[in-house]
């Protein structure tokens, strides 16, 4: 009987639809798929999965929404921009009655059982919509049990004066939250729209208070201390946390690699494969980062004087305003660079952190970006610009002590010194010796019987869990 519930239990998942959040969602759907479950992605038209060609174990059902208008509105604009404009339109009430009625529906049909909906922790709208329907909701926390802890603590910090944050203590420990400092907090009291960056942390805390469980894209080696501290304070809440990391590595190959949503330039794959072991460096700032013209040109005159060989990914809209990459670079850097330096619009990351001839990698510091460098035990050149990546810069740099924190002003000396470290000096022969060491831990979690292919178990029983005691409320 146990098997046959197995076989007709189904799970539905809906993520917000930007790269860094569609990537591990669409990873935990075949983690799920893989163990059994019928899996269900909930999409909306801005930036939509291909499932004909990417992922064909699973359904794939599109929601209405106003995405791709809210988000053009903010042209001009950064990163944090598009990330309110994003929220704003994912707690539109016509997105929240969409997604309503696709789960009414996927109720009423009844085969397989709709056990619960995966949503991204920002989407209270839309897990109010589950709940009025009698469905539990499970979150996805897509950043590091660091980062949820951090978010979750920004009345202590307001309260104990860390913020608003004063420049004569930007250097100041964060007792309770160590390695943190001042300064590796996001403080939304510092920019104009800082009520709704609280309402927005509020949001995140609120769908986990009610959900029917936390998952978070990360394992027990590389956060002990923090996912204890989780597990005791939602213990209280009966909220169970799943410590499931790293997600590109636990779902099968096809359905991680398939996660992204950009098209990928595998020319780079053929140039790495001419290069010398660990000699590349290789530098992306994510899918959403956005730098000025002279932070790119500095980044460029930097990587030309470290002379070592490179691959950049420079987006196409890395700079707003600049629609093609070869516009964004400066006059003279091709030539400076030639043969040693490969520039593409986006890369198959994973790949390319896998290959031997990558010996470091400078990033935003996104969870993704690290997740992945971390199980490769490439060294990494911080730098983080906004939100979670402030605080995962630094536990890159001061924790787990695996990279270069490149902290100010992007200036092409100080990029040179920072590569050199990373790469060459008996400086930085400890950083990539920890690297190495913390690539070993992290597969072994992934090992059979490991932690993490632990979590994945002890969650799908607790999908099933769901799907044999709720009590819908939709009419079949």
């Amino acid at each position: 009987m146990a098997g046959e519930d197995r076989r007709a239990a189904r799970v539905a998942l809906f993520p917000l639809p930007f790269q860094g959040h569609m990537s591990p969602m669409l990873q935990l759907a075949g983690a799920l798929h893989a163990r059994g479950l019928a899996v269900t992605v909930l999409h909306t038209a801005f930036n939509a999965p291909d499932p004909a060609r990417r992922h064909p174990g699973f359904s794939f059902v599109a929601v209405p929404d106003a995405i791709s208008d809210a988000v053009a509105a903010t042209e001009g604009g950064g990163g944090l921009d598009r990330v309110l404009a994003m929220n704003a339109a994912v707690e539109a009430p016509a997105l929240a009655e969409g997604v309503r009625a696709v789960l009414a529906s996927m109720l009423r049909s009844g085969e397989p059982r709709l056990a619960c909906l995966v949503i991204d922790a920002t989407l209270t709208a839309v897990q109010k919509a589950a709940a009025g329907l009698g469905l539990p909701t499970l979150v996805l926390h897509t950043g590091s049990a660091a980062c949820f802890r951090l978010f979750r603590s920004y009345d202590m910090l307001y309260d104990k004066g860390y913020l608003p944050a004063q420049e004569s203590n930007l250097l100041l420990p964060v007792k309770e939250l160590p390695p943190l400092q001042v300064r590796d907090l996001f403080d939304p009291s510092k920019l104009p729209n800082k009520e709704i960056l609280m309402k927005i942390l509020n949001l995140a805390n609120e769908t986990t208070a009610s959900s029917s469980g936390a998952i978070i894209n990360t394992f027990e080696a590389l956060e002990p201390h923090e996912l204890k501290m989780i597990r005791d304070e939602l213990a209280d809440k009966g909220i169970p946390v799943f410590a499931i990391g790293p997600l590109h590595k636990l779902s099968p190959a096809d359905s991680a690699a398939a996660a992204s949503i950009l098209n990928q330039d595998r020319s780079c794959i053929e140039w790495l494969d001419t290069q010398a072991p660990r000699s590349v460096l290789y530098v992306s700032f994510g899918s959403v980062v956005h730098v000025t013209r002279h932070e790119l040109a500095e980044v460029a005159w930097g990587l030309a004087s470290s002379g070592k060989p490179f691959l950049w990914v420079v987006r196409g809209d890395l700079v707003l305003g600049v629609e093609k990459p070869s516009e964004l670079l400066p006059e003279g850097f091709e030539n400076a660079v030639k043969g040693r330096g490969k520039v593409v619009e986006w890369a198959p990351q994973q790949e390319v952190l896998a290959h031997p001839a990558v010996g470091g990698f400078w990033t935003h510091s996104g969870w993704n970006s690290t997740l992945e460098s971390v199980y490769e035990g490439v060294p990494v050149l911080s730098t983080p610009r906004f939100g979670d990546q402030l605080a995962t810069g630094r536990y890159v740099g001061d924790a787990w002590e695996i990279g270069v924190l490149l902290e100010g002003a992007l200036e092409r000396e100080k990029i040179q010194r920072a590569i050199a470290t990373l790469m060459e000096e008996k400086e930085g022969m400890g950083i990539r010796e920890r690297a190495r060491s913390l690539k070993e831990k992290a597969r072994m979690c992934l090992e059979s019987g490991g932690p993490s292919h632990q979590a994945v178990d002890m969650l799908v029983n607790h999908i099933y869990s769901l799907s044999l005691g709720s009590s819908l409320l939709v009419p079949l």
